[in-house]
């Protein structure tokens, strides 16, 4: 990633970008990610998703699994949105959640997906969760520790305001830098053909293990109560917006293989 490139677009708009955090990847993380993906599907790819999301963009339905949280009918649900795992162990050898996690929420709606006794209600409503759960997987914090809920009981201050880890990471970082997804897709770091191929190479375990050796940078990034500010945005939402961009990426992999 050219750093000349954060660094401008983020001195450019410092004195600006933080008045109006909204505490919401978030939903405009997701976006991201969805709409990213959808520059890299392919044609045939694109017509099927079309189909099964009754022509909505994945962008639009990224959020759709944050949306259904406050909802009893879906609690099942909800540990599909994070891994917990110490920082010195792999997903292999983690103590895996009775209840299910990220991981084994991937892989079953890729099966639903792939059966074709699959109803379309079926189809729509796990894509839209895939969709979801890719973006998940590349923010560190929800490979996260146990006993601190993912970084959502490290309390830290973001300008000024109590906050806590994950949350910073999950949406304030990335809303308070004042763009729209649109914006942010737009003004995506280019990258070259091979790096594209590097980032859509591996399996869902390799990346589970790239973005754990993220987890331990970013819980080596701040000190409980830390107040956070343009420095730590300065310094990391570079790495955020990576993420992000290698998650549409892969998602566009998993789509293209599985539809």
């Amino acid at each position: 990633m050219k750093s000349s490139f954060f660094a401008l677009l983020f001195t450019i708009s410092i004195l600006t970008t933080y008045a109006n955090t909204q505490p919401t990847w978030g939903r405009t993380g997701h976006r991201v990610v969805g709409a990213i993906a959808d520059n890299y599907l392919n044609n045939s790819t694109k017509r099927k998703i079309e189909k099964i999301l009754n022509h909505e963009s994945l962008a639009l339905v990224s959020t759709f699994p944050d949306e259904i949280k406050y909802d009893e009918r879906y609690d099942q649900f909800k540990t599909w949105h994070y891994v917990n795992m110490s920082l010195d162990e792999t997903y292999g050898t983690s103590e895996k959640n009775p209840e299910g996690d990220m991981v084994t929420g991937i892989e079953f709606c890729k099966q639903v997906l792939t059966n074709e006794n699959s109803t379309a209600a079926d189809k729509a409503f796990y894509l839209k969760m895939l969709i979801h759960l890719i973006g998940d997987l590349h923010q560190p914090m929800h490979l996260g520790l146990k006993e601190d809920r993912g970084g959502n009981d490290f309390d830290v201050q973001w300008f000024y305001k109590d906050s806590n880890l994950h949350k910073v990471w999950d949406s304030q970082m990335v809303e308070g830098y004042d763009m729209s997804y649109s914006e942010l897709v737009t003004n995506s770091p280019y990258l070259s053909k091979d790096e594209i191929e590097a980032i859509e190479r591996g399996s869902l375990s390799d990346w589970v293990t790239e973005t754990h050796k993220l987890t331990k940078i970013v819980y080596a990034s701040a000190e409980k109560g830390d107040n956070l500010r343009n420095e730590y945005a300065f310094k990391y939402l570079g790495l955020a917006r990576e993420q992000m961009q290698k998650a549409g990426i892969r998602l566009a992999v998993v789509l293209n293989d599985i539809l």
